[in-house]
């Protein structure tokens, strides 16, 4: 993943953000949009783009499209800045193969441990019976 290439593949739209800011908030696009065409991208290889498909599919619209938006800050620039940081996570965190977990196995004194515990728990229930004469 290279990301240059994935950053000038963006497209971003300013608008108008709700919250803070009072009568500045009326005027001005400081909220960020974010659009990234996961599909149409040239700078993913076909199985990354399999593995954003199944580990982001709650996040993609119908035409395989991520949006992204970001309002918290009252600057444009940061608020693109942050919206940016946040898409890069999200896409690095999707094309991150988890490992394979190995089955570890009992230690020998582990074993030892369980089956002397086995062996006194049945010695005690075995003295609870009465005596054969």
């Amino acid at each position: 993943m290279d990301k240059q290439s994935i950053i000038q593949e963006l497209q971003f739209k300013a608008v108008r953000s709700s919250g803070s800011g009072g009568q500045h908030a009326n005027k001005v696009s400081t909220k960020v949009e974010l659009v990234f065409d996961v599909a149409n991208s040239k700078a993913l290889t076909f199985s990354e783009k399999q593995r954003i498909y199944l580990r982001l599919k709650n996040r993609l619209t119908k035409a395989n499209i991520l949006v992204l938006q970001c309002d918290e800050s009252r600057s444009q620039h940061k608020n693109k800045d942050l919206v940016i940081k946040r898409f890069l996570d999200t896409i690095e965190k999707a094309l991150k193969v988890k490992k394979k977990r190995k089955r570890s196995q009992p230690t020998k004194s582990a074993i030892e441990k369980r089956l002397k515990s086995k062996k006194k728990t049945a010695e005690k229930k075995a003295n609870r019976s009465k005596p054969n004469h």
